[in-house]
């Protein structure tokens, strides 16, 4: 099901290019209203973890996707800045709702001693699809920006249609679905849980620096470096290829070995490091490569344990709860990161940007490693 629907991931990685290139907005305007996507992230990541603990996440999960879909169409075809705005924000909300819904459900499906292989293997689905989508997306996207939208939304109908054949509660076994038996004011509240909430902040850090890799940096990519649509397309697809054939074997030899955030730490160290080269080397292709892959191993040890450290924190009457407010710190960063990040690098140059960038990661990893010493002693 994560492999068909983000096949279909063309929209977001292209949307830059989409508006700048083909609707002849300004950069800034083309940040805001990736930053509109993040907006509606924030509340569809809310209302998907509240829904989600109340209803289950199999039916929050379908019309997610059909919903998603349905909005994909609908944002190919119209017109007028204002109207995107608007319809992107929608579509957001509605699309996003998905991803607390499915991250409860992995932690459903799987065990302790094997719940961060099992967020592996999701992700190694999602960034299958993602090279995928990613490589074909910028053949497609040089012929016509127009089918990116179609291609997403029949993706999203085409993975609610698998979820409903193959998930459904009438086809399982799985009781993780049924309502909570414990009193509500006996469940822990993640709002109330201060070192996840410490957690959240320093993932919203990175996940700002994380979202400029596929917003702002195809941009950098095309301006300054002067790649065509083709090769920027093989960078995402590599991103996702390299992290399909290596994560799961990486998680299944490290796993238990550490602490969840010492890979954390490492991780967006890597990141920020990525981030530094580009104002550190000179050979564009090479560079673009480089520091692609550099940010992608970082993405595997730092993303990979993060879902372990709030699916252990939880329990499964709360589960929606923590997974909401992960999403929500991963859409407040696509609120600011595209935005900010599009007008830093207008008005004052990439190089400060990839400066700024480099110097949050420290920051977010030095937090993560603080939270691992005071969970050990």
């Amino acid at each position: 099901m994560m492999l068909v629907n983000r096949c279909g991931t063309m929209v977001v990685p292209f949307m830059t290019l989409y508006l700048t290139e083909n609707k002849h907005v300004s950069i800034g305007k083309a940040g805001f209203v990736m930053a509109l996507f993040g907006a509606g992230s924030i509340v569809g990541g809310f209302l998907g973890g509240k829904l989600t603990d109340k209803f289950g996440s199999y039916y929050i999960q379908l019309i997610a996707l059909i919903g998603g879909g349905l909005m994909f169409f609908l944002l190919g075809h119209v017109e007028g800045y204002p109207a995107i705005c608007v319809v992107t924000f929608l579509l957001s909300l509605v699309n996003e709702a998905f991803r607390p819904a499915n991250s409860a459900a992995v932690a459903q499906y799987s065990e302790a001693q094997n719940r961060t292989r099992s967020f592996s293997l999701n992700r190694l689905a999602v960034n299958l699809g993602w090279a995928l989508g990613g490589g074909l997306g910028g053949f497609i996207a040089a012929y016509d920006y127009h089918l990116l939208f179609w291609i997403d939304g029949f993706s999203n109908i085409g993975a609610a249609i698998l979820l409903w054949g193959v998930l459904a509660p009438s086809k399982t076994k799985l009781r993780a679905e049924q309502p909570a038996t414990r009193p509500a004011g006996n469940i822990p509240s993640a709002y109330k849980d201060k070192p996840y909430l410490i957690f959240i902040v320093l993932t919203t850090l990175f996940a700002y620096c994380f979202f400029q890799l596929f917003t702002t940096l195809p941009l950098f990519y095309k301006r300054v470096l002067l790649l065509n649509e083709q090769y920027i397309g093989g960078l995402m697809a590599m991103n996702g290829l390299v992290i399909a054939a290596i994560e799961m074997v990486m998680v299944f030899k490290i796993e238990g070995r550490r602490n969840d955030l010492h890979f954390i730490f490492f991780g967006v160290l890597l990141v920020g490091l990525s981030f530094a080269l580009y104002n550190l080397l000179i050979v564009p292709a090479l560079l673009a490569v480089l520091c692609m892959l550099l940010a992608t191993f970082g993405e595997m040890f730092s993303m990979a344990f993060m879902n372990s450290y709030w699916s252990r924190r939880s329990l499964p009457e709360n589960r929606g709860q923590y997974a909401g407010l992960y999403a929500i710190a991963w859409s407040t960063a696509q609120v600011l990161g595209p935005g900010t990040g599009a007008v830093v690098a207008e008005q004052y140059g990439f190089n400060v940007l990839w400066w700024l960038l480099a110097g949050f990661c420290l920051i977010a990893a030095a937090g993560f490693k603080w939270l691992q010493r005071k969970e050990e002693n």
